[in-house]
Formats: C-alpha cells, structure tokens, sequence
C-alpha cells in the first residue's frame, strides 16, 4: 500500500522545486558559473529541508566526494586520450580513411567517425574537431551542410549522453550504483539505431528543412578551422606559442586500436557480469581489466606510445601535452562535483523519498520518472551533466533493489533525457550556430529537433529493453 504524502513530504517537495529554481535563475538568467549556483542550491536545499546546520556542508561535501572520487579520474584519463589522439593527427587519419569512397556514404561514414571520435572526447572537443572535416567534405560533395553535419553531431552527442566514460553517464552510475559494463554493453545497442535515425534519416530532413550549402558556411570553415588550431595549439603549459608537430601520422589500424581498446577490456569485463559466475576463478581478473580507471589507463599509456613517441612526439612534449589537457576539464569536473553535493542535499533531505511516493501513487515507471525530470531539468538550465546527476539522485531511491540490467537502463533512460531539446540556454547551441553559419531559427530546426529526436529514441529503445531482459 502507497504511504500518503506528509507534512515534511510537501515542505521538501516546495524546497526542492525552489531549489531548483535557484539554480536556473543563478545559471540562465545571472549568468553564474554552474559550479557556485549548484553549490548554493544544495546549501538553500539542505537548510530548507529541516537538516541540521552542521550536517548541511557534511552532506554536500559528501556528494561531492562520492562522484568526483570515482568520477574525476576518468574524465582526467579521457581528457588525455582525446588530446592526444588530436594533436597527433590520428583523429584525421580515421576521418580521411572512412571518408573514401562513394559520395552517397558519406552520411554514414561521419556518424560512424563521430561516433568513434565521440568514445573518449568531450563533445566540444569532438565538434571543434570534426567542422572543418564537416564542411571540407561539404565542399568536395557539393551538398547541404546538414546532410553531413547532422550525422557528425548525432554520433557526438550520443555518445555524449549514453556511454561511459563520458562525464554524465559515469555519475549516473556512481549515483545509482550501476554496473559500468552493463550500461556499456546496454548503451551501445542503444546508441547504434539512435545515431542511425538521428544522423543520417533526420539528416535527409534537415537539409530540406535548411539547405544552406558549402558557400553559406564558408565563415564557419575558417571559424571552425582556427578554433580547431586553437584548441590543439593554444593550450600549452606556460603559455608558449610554440606547440611541437608530428612527424608523421599514426597508422589507421593502431588508432582504431588504442581508441576500442578501452572500450574492448569493458565489454569483457560486461560479459562476464552477465555470462559468468561470480565465483568463477577468471573472475576477479576480469573485473580488474574491465574497471573503467584501469581500462582507460592503458588506453593513455598504449596512446602515449601510438599517438607520442612513434610520431616523434620527446617525453618532454608529451607531458606538457597530457599536462595541457587537464586544464579544460578542471571546470567539468567541479560542475560534476557540485551536481554530486547538490543530488546529496535532496536525497538527505528526504526529496527523493517523497518523489518516490508520488511517483508509486501515479504508476509512473523508474525509466519514465527519471527520464521526464531529466527532461525537465535539461530544458530548465540547458546543462545535460546538471540534468543527468540531478535526475538520477531524485530517482535513486526508486531504483533501489532493480536488477543489474534494469540499472543501467535506468542511466540511460536518464541520459536521454538529459539530451532532450538544446535550446539558447545551452552552450552547445550556440557552438553549433557559430559553426555553421546558421540563424537561431535554423539551429533550432536542425540541432535542436536533433537531439529531441535522439531523447526520444533513446526512451523507447530503453523501454523496449527493459521488457526483454
């Protein structure tokens, strides 16, 4: 039987709904970096909600401690995987590779290199990457800009929202307590048909929708093209101009290779949570190669030797390079961090209880629930991180005591929601505007139904699984 809402149910219910107010007035309309308006989100929230005051900072630096611990490693690896595999031309070598061939698979080709540009890169980082390949290939096809860009920022932002290790989908985890494996192996055959029809079929509608060609995004060539060097060049250690070339390329294969190979030791390490007994003696070997810290560990170190030493990068290059690129994820981990405390501040304070009441009395289902405030919370402060680490902490108490499997579909369900509808109030759209050369109005016809259609897919697919497994 429902337990009835009470009077503390409804008074963290209000703080909480004013607290996420707080949080969208300070971050959309005052402008103030995410870190400081989650952090006094949580602190409104955690004295709104009847804590006491020195349990308040305890519980948000608690939540703060429990994501950045697991966390904060894994976006530092993936920060050093992706400027490496940038600054070495091995992202160029993949792309020039899979874009030979026939004109008409050119769509696809761009899903299938963004999608695998996506697996260890920020998503800025991948879209500063791929626009002049974007619009170079624009050029040579003589097409619409969106009949390719829309596959590239699909493969991107799927990726983004669905996979380990990327910052959201990893907190989810910490938060919910899923098992990274599963949600790899689950997201992947989820993010597969998502990018088919979010990237190449919505592509088709796009360019009729907007069919600005190579000549209306020829500024964005030259924009997208400096920022590009900018972002390889101007982020050296001290400042310095100057920022060593490689010598050469690294070969095709040895790119693919270091960029699966994390991706590889988790889906082991997945198979064998599903298919092996826990008691099996290869066990706990497996588990260790499949842990994502260790994983993406050997995935910078086998990069150190395929995208540094073997283009003719010193050891003094490579580690102002790995040194470089930690500088621009600092901020995304404390966003991360402060999301963490502020999920605490709810969760202590009882929020995520009376959610779960309300949410038991109206027969909405865990993946629904954490999906639609996903949504919400997107559209509200156009943060996806924000909107995954908040979603999931409201949601967790209802995920208590789910299977392995139903976890992870529970993060992902979130994570699509969290892509739902970028607006003006996200960064992402406007990076995309500036790149391609596009009004307000046909950034929102093009990216934003991109992304719509993408969290919408990304809830379907999620509920179908969950009725099959």
């Amino acid at each position: 039987m429902h337990q009835p809402l009470n009077a503390h149910d409804t008074q963290v219910l209000i703080v909480a709904a004013v607290g996420i107010g707080i949080l969208i007035l300070l971050i959309v309309w005052l402008k103030m970096h995410a870190f400081l308006a989650l952090t006094i989100g949580a602190l409104f929230v955690g004295v709104g909600s009847g804590l006491p005051l020195d349990k308040v900072t305890a519980s948000y630096e608690a939540g703060v401690g429990g994501v950045l611990g697991y966390v904060g490693v894994l976006i530092a690896l993936g920060a050093m995987l992706g400027k490496l595999l940038a600054d070495s031309g091995g992202a160029e070598k993949v792309v020039d590779t899979l874009l030979q061939g026939r004109p008409a698979t050119l769509p696809w080709k761009m899903a299938l290199v963004a999608s695998i540009i996506g697996i260890p890169m920020f998503f800025e980082i991948g879209l500063v990457l791929l626009i002049p390949v974007v619009m170079l290939a624009v050029h040579r096809s003589k097409g619409p800009a969106m009949r390719l860009g829309i596959p590239a920022l699909a493969g991107l932002s799927v990726l983004h929202g669905f996979i380990p290790p990327h910052p959201g989908p990893l907190a989810a985890i910490a938060i919910l307590h899923a098992n990274v494996g599963v949600t790899l192996a689950l997201g992947l055959l989820i993010a597969i048909p998502t990018v088919a029809v979010a990237g190449p079929l919505f592509g088709l509608l796009a360019a009729r929708m907007v069919p600005i060609g190579a000549a209306g995004a020829g500024l964005a060539v030259s924009s997208a093209s400096a920022s590009s060097a900018s972002s390889t060049s101007g982020s050296n250690a001290g400042g310095k101009d100057e920022d060593p070339k490689p010598t050469h390329s690294p070969t095709f294969t040895w790119t693919l290779i270091t960029l699966l190979a994390p991706l590889a030791l988790m889906l082991i390490k997945a198979g064998a949570d599903i298919w092996m007994d826990k008691t099996a003696p290869l066990r706990p070997a497996l588990d260790f190669i499949g842990d994502p810290v260790f994983a993406l560990l050997i995935a910078v170190l086998l990069a150190m030797v395929t995208f540094g030493t073997s283009v003719g990068f010193t050891p003094t290059v490579l580690a102002r390079k790995i040194g470089a690129s930690l500088l621009p994820v600092v901020g995304v981990m404390l966003i991360v961090g402060a999301g963490g405390g502020f999920k605490q501040a709810l969760v202590d304070g009882g929020t995520g209880i009376a959610i779960a009441k309300i949410a038991l009395a109206a027969g909405l289902s865990t993946l629904v629930l954490g999906w639609i405030v996903a949504v919400l919370i997107r559209l509200a402060t156009g943060s996806a991180t924000v909107a995954t680490v908040t979603a999931a902490g409201i949601v967790a108490p209802l995920a208590v005591g789910l299977s392995p499997n139903h976890l992870s579909l529970v993060v992902l369900a979130v994570g699509a929601g969290s892509l739902f509808f970028s607006h003006v109030n996200d960064a992402g759209f406007w990076l995309v505007k500036e790149y391609f050369g596009l009004t307000v109005m046909e950034t929102i016809k093009t990216w934003s139904l991109m992304e719509t259609v993408i969290s919408v897919m990304g809830l379907i697919l999620t509920l179908g699984l969950s009725l099959v497994i």
